[in-house]
């Protein structure tokens, strides 16, 4: 059998999967922050942390260091300790799925983040990148 390189090369193209480059998939929902006092409250903090796939305690470390604020978790809520506006959550958010969730390598946020003795890996279930990260 004899092929041409051009009715080959068309038949490979039609076999292989469509790739989507948007990360679109992975939007933050709205952050509904309720102001009571002197204390600052995401009511859907589980559902954020869900959606990122990562540990609630972590996600919330990375926001009270952030904010230099005492924070709680309860009932699926964050409490912080102060006055907070939504775009300064918003923002930290954003830096934390940048660092902790989306892999340099591939910028998919299929990733996980392993503890290998004192040092933290984020490793990505898409390409298989093993990239370290600060620890919170």
């Amino acid at each position: 059998m004899k092929y041409d390189y051009d009715e080959l090369l068309e038949r490979a193209c039609s076999q292989m999967p469509s790739v989507s480059t948007k990360q679109e998939r992975l939007e933050l929902p709205r952050i509904y922050i309720t102001t009571v006092g002197i204390r600052t409250i995401i009511s859907n903090f589980k559902e954020i942390s869900d959606m990122l796939d990562r540990d609630p305690q972590h996600i919330l470390k990375f926001l009270s260091r952030e904010m230099a604020t005492a924070a709680t978790f309860h009932n699926g809520r964050a409490i912080f300790q102060g006055k907070f506006k939504r775009d300064s959550f918003q923002r930290l958010l954003q830096r934390y799925l940048q660092t902790h969730v989306i892999c340099p390598v591939c910028k998919r946020p299929d990733t996980k983040i392993v503890k290998e003795k004192r040092l933290h890996f984020l490793e990505c279930n898409a390409c298989g990148a093993r990239s370290s990260v600060k620890q919170i």
